[in-house]
């Protein structure tokens, strides 16, 4: 059997839909699906590590509606690494930034899922008037979050593990089936709804390991940001629809006593139920049916929050007709 000849860079960037836009000092990979002329304009942001492929079964569904934006975090997806560790206030400005590289002046709906529920909120409150509505889908949500010890330390530990993965080769190896088990683990249905080359080549350019293992130990940093901003920035009365799930992975039903489970989710629906307050225009959709992964397991219905979304605006403001 001969030797397996490892894909070049050139190779892999020919599987990668969109293009390269320097945003903040690095090179950000962005996936734009243009609408009609005066479409409103949608920014997608995936949860903890993830790209613009986690949007891949959403897209379809409200093409040609609107003018659909994808972006990779950096070191996530195809996007260079940055210089420095996430923020909140740095997450709400690079998709300002983004939007203006674009020349997309807004407002704009925003679309976060899991960990980029702390970044779309961060986003609405710092930029309320380029914001036209939100769309929480099962956003992270830590109010009694706290800033951890040891900031820089952490930061610099998990990029050291994240990078010896890289350079070996391990990440690349096995990143598309630890993306896998993570899917089947937040997923009812099990199976992930994005183009496997995609995943392959994103994981074989030596990508998400680094900036995803620095995600998540500065998670409850910036979940203890977000909550100071709530206290010197209101939430505008924009349209918000917020998507909470309640079905459970095969791999949540064999470890979780139902009794928990019971409980885990009745505290769910509070945080979840706080978060439709934030606007006065807030509505929860609870899907029964759905895991964590919404984007994969119920496509339809975070197309039907933004088409909820698009379909206020234009009442509000006389937007050409989305359905």
């Amino acid at each position: 059997m001969g030797a397996v000849t490892k894909p070049t860079s050139l190779e892999l960037r020919r599987l990668v839909p969109g293009r390269l836009v320097r945003v903040a000092g690095s090179a950000h990979h962005v996936v734009v699906d243009e609408g009609q002329a005066r479409a409103p304009v949608v920014v997608f942001t995936s949860g903890l590590g993830g790209a613009w492929y986690d949007w891949d079964a959403v897209v379809p569904l409200l093409a040609g509606r609107a003018t659909l934006v994808r972006f990779d975090r950096p070191g996530l997806g195809w996007s260079q690494p940055a210089a420095v560790p996430p923020t909140l206030a740095g997450e709400a400005e690079r998709i300002r930034e983004l939007l203006s590289v674009l020349d997309l002046p807004g407002p704009v709906v925003l679309v976060g899922h899991s960990l980029a529920g702390f970044h779309v909120e961060g986003f609405a409150r710092l930029y309320p008037e380029l914001t036209a509505g939100v769309v929480l889908v099962d956003s992270s949500t830590e109010p009694q979050a706290v800033p951890q010890p040891a900031y820089s330390q952490r930061v610099r530990r998990w990029r050291r593990i994240g990078e010896a993965g890289r350079v070996s080769g391990v990440g690349g190896l096995l990143g598309p089936a630890a993306w896998r088990v993570v899917v089947a683990a937040t997923t009812v249905r099990g199976v992930p709804a994005a183009d496997p080359q995609h995943v392959a080549a994103t994981f074989a350019a030596g990508r998400p390991g680094v900036a995803a293992m620095v995600e998540n130990t500065l998670y409850f940093d910036v979940a203890a940001e977000l909550l100071e901003l709530r206290c010197e920035r209101d939430f505008p009365a924009v349209p918000l629809q917020v998507l909470a799930a309640f079905g459970r992975s095969r791999i949540e039903r064999a470890v979780m006593p139902r009794g928990l489970a019971s409980r885990v989710a009745d505290a769910w629906r509070l945080r979840q139920r706080d978060l439709a307050a934030l606007s006065p225009l807030g509505e929860l959709t609870e899907l029964p049916d759905s895991g964590h992964f919404i984007p994969f397991d119920r496509p339809d219905a975070v197309a039907d929050a933004v088409f909820n979304v698009l379909q206020a605006m234009q009442t509000e403001r006389g937007l050409p007709d989305t359905r």
